[in-house]
């Protein structure tokens, strides 16, 4: 979970906001970005879907930069 905290400020929201967004409750999204917990597949989902985000750039394998240049088109 190594862009949760960075996605999550970035969009100025709180830990409490993105549990409502999210229903993942703030105990746990708190956990997570403390690196103590693992989240499951579901719990993925809801917090991507939240974010508005791919669950690969919300765990990490597509950084969130490289996704802002990959979403950029190229000129032809």
């Amino acid at each position: 979970m190594q862009n949760l905290n960075y996605l999550r400020t970035k969009q100025n929201l709180s830990q409490a906001e993105l549990s409502r967004r999210s229903s993942v409750s703030q105990t746990y999204i708190s956990e997570l970005e403390a690196k103590k917990k693992q989240p499951t597949y579901p719990i993925l989902k809801k917090l991507a879907a939240a974010l508005s985000v791919s669950i690969a750039e919300l765990i990490g394998e597509q950084s969130p930069e490289q996704q802002e240049e990959d979403d950029v088109p190229t000129p032809q």
